[in-house]
C-alpha cells in the first residue's frame, strides 16, 4: 500500500532521495485523514530548513496541518500546480501531489525516517 521507494516520518511526511535531492509530500494516510485538501501554503524556494522545521500548512475540510521537513537543506523548487489544484494531494500524493524539493546538506538524515513496512506498523493502531 505504501511505496517501497520512498521513506516515511511520524509526522506522516514521505521523502524520496536521488542523490542529494529530496522531494517531500505527505504520506496517503495523512491525506485520507485529513479529506479534501482546499488549500496548501509552502516555503519559498531558497528557504534553508532543518531537519523538523515547519515546511507549510495544509488546509482540509477537516483542519489545518503543518508540514515538517524531514531534511536539513535548501528548497529549490516548489510544486507550483498545487497553487490551483491542491486536490493533486488527494489523488496522488506520492505522484503529482509532490510538496517541494530540497537540496540536502546531509542526506544520511534521511536514515532516520521508516521504511514502508514500519511506517505502516506504526499507523495501524491509529
Amino acid at each position: 500500500m505504501y511505496p517501497d521507494n520512498v521513506k516515511y516520518t511520524k509526522s506522516h511526511e514521505w521523502v524520496r532521495v536521488a542523490d542529494k535531492m529530496a522531494t517531500i509530500g505527505i504520506t496517503d494516510y495523512a491525506q485520507e485523514e485529513l479529506g479534501d485538501i482546499v488549500n496548501i501554503e509552502l516555503v519559498q524556494p531558497g528557504s534553508t530548513l532543518s531537519a523538523g522545521g515547519l515546511l507549510g500548512s495544509i488546509d482540509s475540510v477537516k483542519a489545518v496541518s503543518e508540514i515538517f521537513s524531514p531534511v536539513t537543506g535548501e528548497v529549490v523548487e516548489v510544486n507550483d500546480e498545487l497553487e490551483t489544484a491542491p486536490e493533486l494531494i488527494n489523488e496522488e500524493p506520492y505522484g503529482s501531489g509532490w510538496l517541494v524539493i530540497i537540496k540536502m546538506d546531509d542526506p544520511s538524515e534521511v536514515d532516520e525516517s521508516m521504511s514502508s513496512e514500519e511506517y505502516e506498523r506504526f499507523i495501524e493502531p491509529e
